[in-house]
């Protein structure tokens, strides 16, 4: 694929409240899929966003500011009823995370049982890449988790390709066994797949990061990229170290950042081997800043 193909993210975005030691509270927005949908749009790729979100204000504001990073919210729904997901994140001073969700009844869960849902399907089928997470599967009730599945399968069969991030979070699922039971199907239609060793310990089954390629099907030729937060990621058989001791101001969305500029870079032709280290430099500079996406800078390694 080119830097021209067109990409789509589906999943969850939030409102997101965060402070670091001694701050007062901050607005803003994160999401794991949506913070990568913007790295990427930041890179100069075509993006959609497809969810949906509340029909309020707040929401239409969330819309604005997604636009404004330059994401096609055409896939967007907009719920009646409904209101976007919250959550709450503090710091502590060594950059570390602690979150508190609101989300039970957010307008994201509905994505896959409204009336606009048939055509944002069919419109996202035709994708050149979809991306997605395990989050996206956890926040879905069991069938709009097929109808999910279903629809990577749908952008297989047209030529596209599926990228899937194993992102995973313990309070989502009832137990991890149900969580692997739907990683292991997210796999089977996943052409591109970005599991972080952590999480993978946390579920209960890879022993280091070699078996945790394996169990993802690297040695069936899929690309495999394992992350493994400060020592960098496995890709290839290698390991790919970050270029320069990291300086963690906030570690949200670093993982996020990763994914967004390794998919960026292999777009745009590189190597597996050479996205890992674009995807390094875009992390590096993501946790050297506040927030799951900090404001775009002048070091920022975006092009």
């Amino acid at each position: 694929m080119s830097k021209t193909a067109g990409i789509t993210v589906i999943g969850e975005a939030m409102l997101e409240l965060s402070r670091a030691d001694g701050d007062g509270w901050n607005l803003r927005y994160g999401g794991d899929v949506i913070n990568t949908a913007i790295h990427l749009a930041r890179s100069g790729d075509r993006v959609r966003f497809a969810s949906a979100i509340g029909a309020d204000p707040m929401s239409a504001e969330l819309r604005a500011k997604w636009e404004g990073e330059g994401i096609d919210t055409s896939l967007l729904i907009a719920a009646e009823g409904s209101l976007p997901g919250l959550y709450a994140i503090e710091t502590d001073p060594q950059g570390e995370r602690s979150f508190h969700y609101w989300r039970g009844e957010a307008a994201a869960r509905r994505m896959f049982d409204l009336p606009e849902s048939a055509a944002m399907i069919d419109q996202a089928a035709g994708s050149d890449l979809l991306y997605f997470s395990l989050i996206t599967l956890a926040i879905l009730p069991e069938e709009a988790r097929g109808k999910l599945l279903a629809l990577c399968e749908a952008v297989r069969a047209r030529g596209g390709k599926v990228a899937f991030d194993g992102n995973y979070r313990a309070r989502l699922w009832p137990d991890a066994a149900t969580a692997r039971h739907w990683r292991d199907r997210a796999i089977a239609v996943s052409d591109i797949c970005l599991p972080t060793l952590a999480d993978e310990v946390e579920m209960g089954e890879a022993d280091d990061a070699s078996d945790a390629a394996r169990r993802w099907g690297a040695v069936e030729g899929r690309e495999v990229v394992v992350k493994l937060g400060a020592e960098g990621c496995l890709v290839d058989g290698a390991v790919i170290a970050p270029p320069a001791k990291l300086v963690v101001i906030d570690s949200s969305g670093a993982g996020d950042a990763f994914n967004g500029g390794y998919l960026h870079a292999r777009l745009a032709g590189l190597t597996p081997r050479e996205s890992a280290g674009a995807g390094h430099r875009l992390a590096g500079w993501n946790i050297g800043r506040r927030g799951a996406i900090p404001a775009r800078d002048a070091e920022a390694p975006y092009g």
